[in-house]
């Protein structure tokens, strides 16, 4: 409930999440792409569960709209560090969702979750954008 309060009170840019009407364990989530970034204006819908764990343990995060890119998994879990291993109790959902919504445009493809996003985003960039693009534009239509 603290997380919803403080989203309601001072909603970061480009993210809005709320509990699913029966289970309050259970968010929906919207992220509105980067602008200036091939994900600009592409609203990519998320599903956020938490257990009894957490804040101690972070939330399970995973993109309900279909995703290409590095750190972003073909069903579409997320490999990001403060969902692993440099999670942190102080973290709230618009922290989480903030992080995400940094990460569309700067991923890490050293370890990469979708290897052919990663390899295209460091070979052939032009490609790897015309993909993306593709992806914003399904986004339209599943939201």
């Amino acid at each position: 409930m603290r997380d919803l309060k403080r989203l309601e009170q001072d909603p970061p840019d480009g993210v809005h999440a709320a509990p699913h009407p029966e289970n309050i364990m259970h968010w929906h989530a919207v992220i509105i792409g980067p602008p200036e970034t091939a994900f600009a204006d592409g609203t990519f819908l998320l599903s956020i569960q938490f257990d009894e764990s957490f804040p101690t343990r972070p939330p399970a995060v995973r993109f309900q709209s279909e995703m290409f890119h590095p750190n972003v998994y073909p069903d579409g879990n997320i490999c990001l560090d403060i969902l692993q291993n440099r999670w942190s109790p102080t973290y709230d959902v618009g922290a989480v969702l903030t992080s995400i919504r940094s990460m569309l445009n700067d991923p890490n493809t050293s370890s990469p979750a979708n290897s052919t996003a990663a390899q295209m985003y460091e070979n052939d960039r032009a490609e790897y954008e015309r993909r993306v693009m593709e992806t914003v534009e399904k986004s339209w239509m599943q939201s």
